[in-house]
């Protein structure tokens, strides 16, 4: 009897390892590469050479920026957060995910979450002769 109980524990462990076994495999299984293009956007440079940025921007819940320039355009990416954004006369609100163009004009962004919000900022410029 005490055989046939045991034999039993270890079927038993056997059968909970090839069920989790068998649930990672099939979640790895349904693990594919994905692609999604976010912004396709025709761009005439500014100049032949051009600065390249990639800039990390957080924003504290309720912060509002003045009224601002950047050196160049190019697509903004949103991390977390809701942002509003005006640029060029026109307003819109993103969130996480979401990617908008802006212009290189005057703008603001506000984030209107509840919590801190976080952009990925990639902006072209004309080179900097200095610079280099």
């Amino acid at each position: 009897m005490k055989h046939l109980s045991h034999t039993i524990y270890l079927a038993s462990i056997l059968g909970f390892y090839l069920l989790m076994n068998s649930a990672v495999n099939a979640d790895e299984s349904s693990a594919k590469f994905s692609r999604e293009l976010l912004l396709k956007k025709y761009v005439s440079l500014p100049a032949k050479e051009i600065d390249t940025n990639v800039i990390r921007v957080r924003f504290p819940k309720g912060y509002k920026t003045p009224l601002h320039t950047h050196e160049g355009p190019g697509p903004r990416y949103v991390l977390r957060g809701r942002l509003k954004i005006e640029d060029s006369g026109q307003s819109n609100v993103f969130g996480p995910g979401e990617v908008f163009w802006e212009t290189g004009a005057e703008m603001t962004v506000e984030n209107i979450g509840k919590s801190e919000a976080e952009i990925i900022i990639f902006e072209m410029a004309s080179a900097k002769i200095d610079a280099h």
